[in-house]
């Protein structure tokens, strides 16, 4: 770990990422290919907690657009991070990586209940811990529980990996001139609005000092570079 720029790291996954090519749910490819670059950020020592969005399967606040009560649909949103976490876990433990899933939400059949010390307890043994069900709260998303979470666990970074390879001064997909920030401040990416990643988690990661680093769950090796050696393609918010 001596050689290691981010000792401890926490990963938030894009739900829609686990998606691949499909329309909605888990892509058995797309899960394979997520494991094998976590594999490869652990067996290099180190210490790594992950969150997982639920977006591949249900949001919230899209039920919400449908006349759903927003509780309501912020519970079965949760509940979606469990099934991705319980999928990645298996996935992972395939290729010998140990794991531990923690709920927000208490599911002692599937998974253990949110426990700081006991997940402290878990990193400190070289186990991989999957934090599931946001914040166990309505009305939070799973930015702001990586953010949450990242502050619990004194990690040195919060790397958010999802569709695109960092933050934009446009929706790239859909303005060919959109510009790729290297670097941001928390105020900027406040004050400018961009919704890459929660306000309630800049705001949160801000206040105790943990930068935010946007980068592609689809560029292989990348996660690997930045936890090595803080070199890749992204966008670092500090």
């Amino acid at each position: 770990m001596k050689n290691l720029y981010w000792k401890r790291v926490l990963i938030k996954l894009s739900g829609e990422a686990l998606m691949g090519n499909e329309d909605f749910g888990i892509s058995p490819e797309m899960l394979n290919s997520v494991s094998n670059e976590i594999k490869d950020v652990v067996n290099l020592g180190t210490e790594l907690c992950l969150v997982i969005g639920g977006g591949n399967i249900y949001r919230g606040i899209t039920g919400v657009s449908k006349g759903m009560d927003r509780t309501t649909g912020d519970n079965m949103g949760m509940l979606a991070t469990v099934m991705n976490s319980l999928a990645l876990q298996n996935s992972l433990e395939k290729l010998g990586i140990p794991t531990r899933v923690q709920s927000a939400l208490p599911i002692s059949a599937v998974c253990e209940p949110y426990i700081r010390r006991k997940a402290y307890r878990h990193l400190e043994k070289n186990r991989v811990v999957i934090f599931a069900a946001g914040t166990g709260n309505p009305y939070f998303t799973t930015d702001t529980a990586a953010a949450l979470r990242a502050s619990e666990m004194n990690c040195d970074v919060l790397i958010k990996s999802t569709l695109v390879d960092g933050i934009y001064s446009a929706d790239p997909r859909t303005n060919k001139e959109a510009k790729r920030y290297d670097t941001l401040t928390y105020m900027d990416v406040l004050s400018k609005d961009l919704k890459v990643i929660d306000a309630s988690a800049v705001s949160l990661a801000r206040e105790n000092n943990i930068p935010i680093i946007i980068s592609s769950i689809f560029e292989n090796g990348n996660l690997l570079k930045i936890c090595k050696s803080n070199e890749g393609i992204y966008t670092i918010v500090n």
